[in-house]
């Protein structure tokens, strides 16, 4: 009995990681929101979210997990855009520090603003997370649309974001949150 509960689970785990790792695919290019949102971390999430807002596909961008010593203008230097941009339309959060404060963060910045819909641009492989994160800060009022951005995470990396997301899946279910 306790085999075949152990192989239950472990087909469930590997059936789940399978689901997982299926790209979610690319969000349509003319949906606009009213704001975007980009967790640091990899590459490319800050290019793409420099990318839409310089297309106007939302009102303003929030990169969420900057350091406290960055300034707008640096990240204008680095990434090659007019520090205008910056200063008019980008909003830098200098307070999470993982993917659950990052939801906290945004969360404040959406109520601050009073959008919406979000679009949450990450990198393919943190796209569930980073999504149920937001989710369950925002509640069921504010729209998400996934923005991922391809990568290629290596086995360890998928493993690992899986884990991640489904010991914090339990714990929300269970209500241990915070």
């Amino acid at each position: 009995m306790i085999k075949r509960a152990v192989a239950f689970l472990l087909l469930a785990w590997l059936l789940g990681f399978a689901i997982f790792t299926i790209s979610p695919g690319a969000a349509p290019d003319d949906v606009r929101t009213d704001g975007i949102v980009v967790p640091t971390g990899a590459a490319g999430r800050i290019d793409r979210g420099l990318a839409l807002i310089g297309r106007h596909a939302a009102d303003r961008l929030l990169i969420t997990g900057v350091g406290r010593e960055v300034r707008p203008v640096e990240l204008a230097v680095q990434y090659g855009v007019s520090p205008s941009l910056f200063a008019l339309r980008v909003d830098l959060g200098h307070e999470a520090v993982d993917t659950r404060s990052n939801g906290a963060e945004t969360a404040h910045w959406v109520q601050a603003n009073g959008y919406r819909s979000i679009r949450l641009v990450t990198s393919s492989w943190h796209i569930p997370r980073a999504r149920m994160e937001l989710r369950h800060a925002l509640g069921p009022d504010v729209t998400i649309v996934s923005d991922p951005v391809p990568s290629s995470p290596g086995l360890a990396m998928l493993f690992s974001e899986y884990n991640k997301y489904l010991i914090r899946r339990v714990a929300l279910w269970l209500g241990l949150d915070d």
